[in-house]
């Protein structure tokens, strides 16, 4: 039986990783910490709304006796400079990790990264994307896993970025299967990482392909 902890839980990823745990018998416990309530309602699952998600000083006492951190909280690089990003997609999230890492030393900590994250990439999320992966492993050495999914279709009904770019990425993504790229969806995701949530994983970092993998190819849709 598997107790986690859920950051993130209104956004397209961290609706499917919700879905997938509320419906997994074996997770017992689900805290969900964010700015908005999440709309779900289910006796395993307890919310704590916070106008800081990563300041959670006030509630450390709350965050203590969990298996796994799921963390899905992100945002889009599109428009942003580097300093703004950073200070979400990396410093966040590292504030996050000491918090809960502190009240249970031997959590296992998953980190929605994306394909083609690298710390010395030339592109700015993907550069500071993989400073936060290498920051985290760091951390936790053995408990710290990075997922790295590429396009990632929302599925039951899910919402997905709103913006034309994403849409039009969206109506080609059948398209993109077929040639072999790297795509998956928010059921395959939220079950591959309940899958190390629950067991771990050997690997530290997980490409789109394993993650398809682990999911065992959610509804026949996912392929590396």
């Amino acid at each position: 039986m598997t107790r986690v902890v859920l950051f993130g839980a209104t956004g397209m990823v961290g609706q499917g990783v919700l879905r997938e745990a509320l419906l997994d018998n074996s997770i017992t416990g689900i805290l969900s910490i964010g700015r908005r309530p999440s709309g779900k309602d289910d006796p395993k699952l307890s919310e704590i709304i916070l106008k800081d998600p990563s300041d959670l000083g006030s509630v450390e006492k709350e965050l203590a006796g969990f298996d796994a951190c799921l963390y899905c909280l992100g945002i889009s690089a599109m428009g942003m400079n580097e300093k703004d990003y950073t200070a979400v997609t990396k410093d966040m999230t590292l504030r996050v990790a000491d918090s809960v890492l502190a009240q249970n030393p031997s959590m296992r900590f998953l980190f929605v990264s994306g394909d083609g994250t690298d710390a010395k990439s030339r592109m700015m999320w993907a550069r500071v994307k993989g400073e936060t992966e290498n920051a985290l492993l760091e951390r936790s050495p053995e408990g710290a896993v990075m997922f790295r999914p590429g396009l990632i279709e929302p599925l039951h009904g899910i919402k997905g970025q709103q913006s034309l770019a994403y849409k039009a990425v969206y109506a080609v993504a059948p398209l993109l299967r077929g040639l072999r790229m790297p795509v998956t969806n928010t059921e395959a995701l939220g079950r591959a990482m309940l899958a190390v949530a629950k067991q771990g994983s050997v690997k530290r970092i997980l490409s789109n392909a394993d993650i398809n993998k682990l999911a065992g190819g959610a509804s026949g849709k996912c392929r590396g």
